[in-house]
């Protein structure tokens, strides 16, 4: 590998030119994704790193780049064996020396790599962070000339941290140890805020540059699947991507290995990981999948990290996760590549006991005093409760994960099922009300179920014990259902007006905000799915959406000979071509060399090694014909968010058509107004009108006003809307509690009539 010779006195065109030339000749790219330069100059200046980058976004290449341009050996302390020997082979394969140090290699192959290191054969080592406390390697690293520590997966490092391990606290430990103390960079894919905190103090980093780039991932489309028979949805989700490559991950090995056994049967091409099989029937599982040998790998969160495999099109899970950091961490191992993939959470209550009782029982919460495993486990189900918070909500997926991280989202992404389908709203008023009344009367002492089943007039022993059934509440609900009333607690959690205790078998407790609820100022409307399915689904993300039949046809001529080459090789096929490379040649279509180095992700070194086979390949399909393979060109490629809005219903407006059907009757309510406009529209086309939108129209031209009275926020009647036909009338509820509604006569219903016409 040539020597650039990097100094930090280079001049500014010299270090531009450098980097670029590495760049392109080793990783095959022409320009940087957001962040990397940042961080990579920042290496090269010799400050030390913290960053924060979601998986896919090109952490790797953030320290082996600098690690090619800064004059000794870079070591990099990494937790796994499987994500040292993936990122090697991948090093080597575009000629970059490296090696790895740990537990797979024998002492003599040790003892040989490390005095190749010596003589300066390897730019880059990787190493797990044990190794580090041996005699055999703090020597070699006390006479080596090391540039960079560069430790992945950082997180580790804290116990806030998903992953927590105790020997990556010890890392500091070996860097003080060190004569000079060499540049330190840390990088992780999820970590709060407290987590980067503890990143920071445990490596003792000194004034670093920091980057927390965005945790979106655009290409990604999420999913949350309410559904019964699991095994059943996930057989008909495969049958429809036969082609493709997929990870589904179960929370226990029992169910890796029921699931493994209940779709080998029928004939798909699975396989399974978890850490009870033995360590060669791991490794080649996981060789046979990394290969394309196998297209589904079936595992438990055991798998994956150092899974470098770009054309994963899908990840399914099971079962919920135990928390947002390993949820988005594993759906994260999709669409690595930059296209289009699916990630599809099938979830049950059961889910939730499941998690608890493996929460309860980890083996490493033996390690710890009773006071630290209270915290600990606090933390821990709290974690649960913001994943069982991601199930249930019907807000957007996308954001709620993007706020969980600390980073701001629109209301709609447009890419997942929540933005997509469409939604009925249900006033539910007196249930929230009710709900708060029996959390009041029972002294907020029980937690969800308990007070759902006593709306709901359950009659089981718990209840009777603890005295539920003689509740004013209970049974008052019974109508609505288990689903619906938990929806219902569940809303008014995340609007604010109940709260859940963090103690490990969570209370229910009211807020400052919960008499607004038994005033009824305003409706409490709950957001639904459609009982039948006829929302607007998103077309599904077609892998080949963008290439013609002819294309379609190359690509898979291409998928060929790249599982060929590797196999000559002995590598895993996307080392050769990624499915973004390949599909990127077939809008293209090179029939030259030079041609051939503009397709993203082929660099010098891979044109060498197979250039000549993919053109020859492309020539043999083509007939040097360019036209017809791709819909759009290279530069016309339709953006991914423009794609997905195509399709999406239109916003409700009034059309000549509904405003002819209005029926206008002597008075109602807005929401049986709203309802019976709504009942007029073309649900396939158009949106729902919402009470929502209205309410808030009335409030801009002042026919209803916003008042603070009696410690709360209520929209009080004025003259002006008193003149346009509404009356606000004061009710009583079954309980005695006096309530105010407005209605609207048929001069009221006219005057929203006009609102609608304005738009």
């Amino acid at each position: 590998m040539e020597n650039y010779g990097w100094k930090q006195e280079s001049s500014g065109g010299q270090a531009e030119e450098a980097k670029k030339r590495v760049l392109r000749e080793y990783f095959g790219y022409d320009a940087f994704r957001p962040g990397q330069e940042k961080i990579i100059d920042s290496i090269l200046a010799g400050r030390d790193v913290l960053a924060v980058m979601p998986t896919g976004a090109g952490k790797s290449l953030c320290y082996q780049l600098p690690a090619l341009l800064m004059p000794g050996i870079t070591v990099v302390v990494s937790p796994l064996i499987s994500l040292m020997m993936d990122q090697v082979k991948a090093l080597n394969e575009a000629g970059i020396h490296a090696a790895y140090i740990n537990s797979s290699l024998t002492e003599n192959q040790i003892t040989k790599a490390l005095a190749l290191a010596k003589e300066g054969r390897y730019k880059i080592i990787y190493v797990a962070p044990e190794r580090l406390e041996t005699p055999r390697f703090l020597d070699f690293a006390r006479y080596a000339e090391l540039s960079m520590i560069t430790v992945d997966e950082a997180h580790c490092i804290s116990q806030w941290g998903q992953d927590f391990r105790p020997s990556y606290v010890r890392i500091l430990s070996f860097i003080r140890n060190l004569p000079v103390r060499p540049v330190v960079s840390a990088f992780t894919a999820t970590a709060t805020e407290r987590v980067r905190e503890d990143i920071r103090s445990s490596l003792e980093l000194e004034r670093p540059c920091e980057l927390v780039s965005g945790f979106d991932r655009e290409n990604l489309y999420f999913e949350v699947k309410h559904v019964k028979d699991k095994k059943e949805q996930i057989r008909n989700y495969m049958e429809a991507h036969r082609e493709d490559s997929g990870i589904i991950y179960c929370a226990t090995r029992k169910g890796v290995d029921e699931l493994y056994l209940y779709l080998e049967n029928l004939g798909f091409s699975v396989g399974r990981y978890h850490a009870g099989m033995g360590t060669e029937a791991r490794r080649q599982g996981q060789e046979e999948f990394i290969y394309d040998r196998t297209k589904v790998m079936i595992a438990t969160n055991a798998f994956g990290m150092g899974i470098d495999k770009s054309n994963v099109r899908y990840v399914l899970h099971f079962n919920m996760p135990q928390s947002m950091e390993n949820y988005y961490q594993e759906a994260g191992r999709a669409g690595r590549d930059g296209a289009p993939a699916e990630c599809i959470l099938y979830y049950s209550p059961q889910d939730t006991v499941i998690n608890r009782y493996l929460l309860e029982s980890k083996e490493s919460y033996r390690e710890y005093t009773a006071e630290e495993l209270r915290i600990i486990q606090s933390r821990d189900m709290e974690r649960l409760r913001k994943m069982e918070g991601y199930c249930t909500t019907t807000k957007c997926l996308r954001g709620y994960i993007l706020n969980y991280f600390g980073e701001q989202a629109g209301e709609n992404c447009g890419n997942c099922s929540n933005c997509l389908e469409e939604f009925e709203e249900m006033d539910v008023s007196e249930a929230a009300a009710d709900v708060v009344r029996c959390i009041r009367a029972s002294g907020q002492r029980f937690g969800m179920n308990l007070i759902a089943g006593t709306l709901l007039g359950e009659n089981t022993a718990r209840i009777r014990s603890c005295g539920m059934d003689q509740n004013p509440s209970y049974g008052k609900q019974s109508g609505l259902g288990q689903v619906r009333v938990k929806e219902v607690i569940r809303t008014m959690m995340e609007r604010g007006y109940l709260m859940q205790t963090a103690d490990k078998y969570p209370v229910l407790r009211l807020t400052e905000r919960s008499q607004e609820l038994l005033e009824q100022t305003e409706p409490f409307l709950l957001r639904y799915k459609k009982e039948e399915e006829q929302s607007v689904r998103r077309k599904k993300a077609a892998r080949m959406e963008e290439l013609t039949e002819k294309g379609q046809e190359l690509f898979e001529e291409l998928r060929r000979l790249r599982a060929k080459l590797a196999g000559e090789r002995s590598i895993p096929p996307y080392m050769v071509a990624s499915d973004k490379t390949l599909r990127d040649m077939c809008i293209r279509i090179p029939l030259t060399a030079e041609e051939m180095l503009k397709v993203n992700g082929m660099g010098a070194r891979k044109l060498e090694q197979y250039g000549s086979q993919l053109l020859e390949k492309i020539r043999e399909v083509t007939g040097g014909k360019t036209d017809g393979y791709a819909a759009a060109g290279p530069e016309e490629t339709v953006p991914l968010t423009e794609k997905k809005k195509k399709g999406k219903k239109e916003e409700f407006h009034l059309t000549e058509e509904i405003l002819s059907r209005i029926q206008f009757i002597p008075e109602t309510t807005i929401s049986d107004f709203v309802s019976r406009i709504n009942d007029l529209r073309d649900e396939e086309r158009m949106k729902r009108l919402t009470i929502k939108w209205l309410t808030e129209h009335l409030l801009e031209e002042g026919c209803l006003e916003k008042k603070y009275q009696d410690g709360y926020t209520r929209n009080i009647l004025t003259e002006k809307g008193k003149k346009a036909g509404i009356r606000a009338e004061e009710r009583i509820s079954a309980k005695g509690y006096p309530y105010e509604i407005f209605l609207y006569s048929e001069k009221g219903q006219k005057h929203l009539v006009e609102i609608l016409k304005q738009g």
